[in-house]
């Protein structure tokens, strides 16, 4: 499958994190890795999506933590994990592509505790890796859907191959809109 074709293969459903109404137009899901910088470049450009185009459209993360290059994307994608159990996955997802330069285990905990979350519950859940087969299912849904580095985009469903640039991708999203 060429990645001009590549098409989502695991549809957005209740396992995703989702932000945005599920009646909105455009579906944007992103395979990230919260220690990769190119992800870190596309968060504001996210945030920014979401604030320019309100409720028409849906953003769904997905971990894609490339941990031979990322130490400690995996860890961090457990945390986000182990958050959002507790009601703070986009909290916590915040945190981390805010503080990117941090997410050894010290930092993970830090912010857990900035949020709130149940210390006790989280550090037993971090150190059992209850979540580590959720990210392992993400990373493999992006493998199949054609998704080999970070991040990697998918707009209703089909892959997104333009540049990492603002305009681009609301160009993408708008072609949608139209549609």
């Amino acid at each position: 499958m060429s990645s001009q074709t590549s098409r989502l293969t695991l549809p957005v459903g209740d396992r995703d994190h989702i932000q945005g109404s599920a009646d909105a137009h455009v579906t944007l899901v992103e395979y990230g890795d919260f220690e990769c910088p190119h992800c870190g470049k596309a968060y504001p450009m996210i945030k920014e999506l979401q604030q320019y185009l309100g409720n028409r459209l849906r953003f769904v993360y997905r971990h894609f933590p490339i941990s031979t290059v990322h130490p400690h994307a995996k860890n961090a994608a457990e945390v986000s994990e182990v958050a959002g159990a507790q009601g703070k996955f986009w909290e916590m997802h915040d945190q981390l592509f805010e503080h990117q330069d941090a997410l050894d285990d010290e930092s993970l905990r830090k912010y857990a505790m900035a949020l709130s979350l149940n210390i006790d519950r989280f550090d037993q859940e971090m150190n059992s890796n209850i979540y580590a087969n959720r990210v392992r299912e993400d990373f493999l849904s992006g493998v199949r859907s054609g998704a080999n580095g970070t991040p990697t985009f998918f707009i209703n469903g089909v892959r997104y191959n333009g540049p990492l640039e603002y305009e681009s991708l609301l160009k993408a999203v708008e072609e949608q809109l139209s549609k």
